[in-house]
């Protein structure tokens, strides 16, 4: 029996740890691979030593050996069980690491009891806690440090470039720049990103505005992402959406250190009625170390027809909020998560209305796709897989300049 759970051990620690050192996101990860592979021959040695030990006992040593890889194995079982209880959802993987993990318990007794000689036993003990201690420092890096590190994330930028007159000087266009800029030390896929103009009505007040206007204008700041100042004569009303489209492909990325750029024309009529044209650049991203994205995104469902639609995405249509729905399969950056995890499925909404336009993405389980997420457990699956909602605006700007060369 210790030999059957020794060369299980030694199966399954192969696979998984040649798995994570070629294929790995992190360095942590490719490491962890390393350390599996070894532990692995230590075991495939240890089951060798046993049947020496117990038969012709030809090496003097082979109690010793026997005992390090029975050993081995216990510690390494019981991480990936607690790995596998703390994120993994297989009941079968759970189970298989619960006996190998009882049963390298009991080898370890077992050899222990037949009278192991061991050469030098202070320095054995030592060498087995160091080697303990850079295990499951290892393991508590890749698991539990790393996820937590600090996060790092792209930096998008907006300028607005000198409008110009159509011929008939009926209609202008402004020049619109976007820039999505990678400091970091990681690359990013891009899941979906949106670029849209919002127009403002801003009429003066012909006298100053009263305190209870400014109090009922600050009410609206909890409701709203876009706050209009507290002014003495200015009154802002909402915005109207002026022209929103894509500005990156959807399933593309952008490395570390790298600069992604391109330019949108926003044309409108010169008898706009609008005071104010602002502009907003958004991208829902993930970090390429935390998933792998099985590109391309597809097309599931527009929200206005039917088809694979969720109740909550149907339910803003009663707000006049329209979506283009794409999903694509994503797995884990890791040999253990990918075993002993449910598929995942990444979703990305592209939602635009009277009122404005965004782009979100979410994780779920296979069969969960239409499931709308708690906010607790939107940051978990965010803080996991390195979802990154980037926005910048509003970048304002007044029409009278341009409305005047009529």
């Amino acid at each position: 029996m210790i030999v059957l759970v020794l060369l299980m051990t030694t199966l399954l620690l192969a696979q998984i740890g040649l798995e994570d050192f070629v294929h790995d996101l992190t360095f942590a990860g490719r490491l962890t691979g390393a350390v599996l592979l070894v532990v692995s021959f230590t075991t495939l040695v240890g089951a060798a030593a046993v049947l020496d030990h117990c038969t012709r006992q030809s090496f003097p040593y082979s109690g010793l050996v026997a005992l390090i890889g029975t050993f081995a194995a216990l510690l390494t079982n019981a991480l990936l069980l607690a790995q596998t209880v703390k994120d993994g959802e297989s009941a079968i993987y759970q189970a298989l690491f619960s006996a190998l993990a009882a049963g390298s318990a009991f080898a370890v007794v077992a050899v222990w009891r037949t009278s192991v000689v061991i050469p030098a036993p202070k320095r054995v003990a030592a060498a087995l806690i160091v080697s303990s201690v850079i295990a499951v420092g290892n393991f508590g890096y890749q698991n539990l440090f790393q996820p937590y590190q600090r996060r790092t994330q792209p930096l998008i930028t907006v300028s607005m470039g000198k409008p110009v007159l159509s011929k008939n000087r009926t209609a202008f266009a402004v020049p619109v720049d976007i820039a999505i800029r990678n400091h970091g030390d990681v690359g990013f896929y891009v899941l979906g990103t949106e670029f849209h103009a919002m127009g403002k009505r801003v009429p003066l007040s012909p006298k100053d505005r009263l305190r209870r206007q400014w109090r009922t204008d600050a009410e609206q700041w909890p409701n709203s992402a876009d706050w209009d100042p507290l002014s003495r004569r200015e009154v802002h009303q909402p915005g109207e959406l002026i022209e929103a489209k894509p500005w990156m492909s959807y399933g593309s990325w952008i490395e570390s250190n790298d600069t992604y750029a391109t330019r949108m024309v926003v044309q409108i009529p010169m008898n706009t009625p609008y005071d104010q044209v602002e502009f907003y650049a958004t991208a829902s991203l993930a970090r390429k170390d935390q998933l792998v994205l099985k590109s391309p995104l597809d097309f599931v469902a527009y929200s206005w027809r039917r088809g694979n639609v969720p109740g909550w995405v149907k339910e803003q249509q009663k707000i006049g909020l329209d979506s283009l729905i794409y999903r694509a399969r994503v797995h884990e950056n890791n040999a253990l998560d990918e075993r002993t995890r449910d598929p995942r499925f990444v979703t990305v909404y592209w939602t635009f209305g009277t009122h404005g336009a965004r782009v979100q993405a979410t994780i779920t389980r296979k069969g969960e796709e239409n499931r709308e997420l708690g906010d607790e457990e939107n940051r978990e699956v965010s803080s996991r897989y390195g979802l990154v909602n980037l926005v910048t605006g509003p970048v304002e700007r007044t029409l009278w300049d341009v409305k005047r060369q009529r």
